[in-house]
């Protein structure tokens, strides 16, 4: 067992995936390590293979083996290009969350959002904001803006390969050279 299997965040985190019946993947297990270790990258995995859970559950199980390096407000932005997703990812998270036992809220962000949601937000950012493209692009352009992002720890592009070749944004390749 590695000393990150040994930690208090990752004990917590495999006991409540035993305690639903299931256990990490190789992966996944990678990928909170990683993470811990302040490292970026990308996840690539089949539908259904847990590729939420690597990415969501690092910034948990690292919150939880260092809860002195974060602070209060948004934590993790989430981006889909799905609007049909927001929810369903928004209430997995929010179940993981409180049967964890943290006290954090999934918020979401895109075309469907109330009004007097989106005001509470930007009055009070939840820790995690799953949103689509245009709705961070309209977050972005508020006066003020920085201040929704002074304690984000990760951004995750989920479902990016929707957004190519698409009119949802501009993208370059820049090619790298050695």
């Amino acid at each position: 067992m590695t000393t990150f299997e040994n930690t208090d965040g990752y004990k917590i985190i495999q006991n409540w995936m035993s305690d639903k019946g299931i256990s990490p993947f190789k992966f996944q297990i990678q990928t909170w390590q990683k993470f811990g270790n302040g490292y970026s990258g990308m996840v690539v995995a089949p539908t259904g293979f847990g590729k939420t859970y690597s990415v969501f559950l690092a910034l948990i199980t690292d919150f939880l083996n260092h809860p002195d390096n974060y602070k209060k407000g948004l934590k993790m932005i989430w981006i889909t290009p799905l609007r049909s997703l927001s929810k369903d990812i928004a209430k997995a998270m929010q179940e993981a969350i409180d049967e964890i036992g943290l006290d954090w809220t999934v918020g979401v962000r895109n075309g469907d959002t109330d009004p007097k949601v989106r005001q509470q937000q930007v009055k009070n950012m939840p820790e995690i904001l799953v949103a689509t493209p245009e709705s961070l692009q309209l977050l972005l352009g508020q006066k003020n803006h920085q201040r929704f992002f002074t304690n984000l720890q990760t951004i995750v592009v989920d479902e990016w390969h929707e957004l190519l070749g698409s009119k949802r944004g501009v993208w370059w390749n820049w090619g790298f050279h050695n």
